[in-house]
């Protein structure tokens, strides 16, 4: 591939990628293969990509802004769990270590089980009788939510791809029904996990840095895409897209198990 094929296919991807974190999350599925072609370590694609991506997530929480009036609570509630497990995630992965990476085994597992749960989220949240809320939720509540969300962060500074679909299906169930509400509070949380992975990664010079700047350009002009043409979109047609894309990254990791597509 020629370096200008190289660079285009880094700067498409990358505004791909914001436009589809804006909506949905999973935009780490289109950069991380596109920085495996011009660097052959897994590590340095992977940490490249969130560096790169990490400024799309906040233009996507600046286009969502106003989606966020009576949110304080849950935003108040799950930044810090946020941060801590996205610094846990980022400092597991730069970690030195001989063998498999055996986290990356239940990344389809995970994207699956929440994918399905966005899929039946209606039905479920019927069954359990929640109500939108606007402020922070009951005190057991809470718990069971910053404990997930700080899994949430771990994985997600650990890898990333996916971290949407998850808290959209958590914040599905604990009664936020709005698409929009639920993505805007769901862009903050991810600048969150991403910010502070990207101190990690810069701190352990796991970062390719010739390609960064590319491509926060490109990131930051799909986040804003993203925000902007996705609250104008039907509320049911950006539900099933998360639908869609959380099923097709789990897809897409369960051949790469079963060594269905090559690595």
């Amino acid at each position: 591939m020629t370096p200008f094929l190289s660079w285009a296919l880094l700067c498409v991807s990358a505004f791909a990628a914001g436009v589809v974190n804006a909506l949905a999350g999973g935009g780490t599925l289109l950069t991380f293969p596109a920085l495996l072609t011009v660097t052959p370590k897994n590590l340095l694609a992977n940490t490249t990509s969130t560096v790169a991506l990490v400024s799309g997530s906040v233009a996507g929480a600046v286009g969502y802004r106003r989606d966020l009036r009576g949110m304080g609570g849950w935003l108040w509630l799950l930044v810090v769990p946020s941060v801590l497990g996205g610094l846990a995630g980022a400092l597991l992965l730069t970690l030195p270590r001989d063998g498999d990476d055996y986290f990356k085994l239940v990344i389809p597992w995970l994207l699956l089980f929440a994918s399905a749960l966005f899929l039946f989220q209606p039905q479920v949240t019927r069954w359990l009788g929640h109500h939108e809320m606007h402020g922070p939720p009951p005190r057991w509540m809470r718990v069971v939510i910053v404990i997930f969300q700080f899994f949430i962060g771990v994985y997600g500074g650990y890898f990333g791809a996916g971290i949407g679909v998850l808290m959209l299906s958590s914040l599905g169930l604990m009664g936020i029904h709005d698409i929009h509400r639920m993505n805007a509070i769901k862009t903050i949380l991810a600048a969150c996990i991403n910010g502070v992975s990207v101190v990690v990664f810069v701190w352990q010079g796991a970062v390719v840095w010739q390609y960064v700047p590319a491509m926060i350009a490109a990131s930051v002009a799909g986040g804003f895409c993203g925000a902007h043409f996705g609250r104008r979109l039907p509320r049911p047609l950006v539900r099933w897209l998360v639908i869609l894309v959380g099923f097709a990254l789990a897809a897409y990791y369960f051949a790469k198990q079963l060594k269905l597509l090559p690595d």
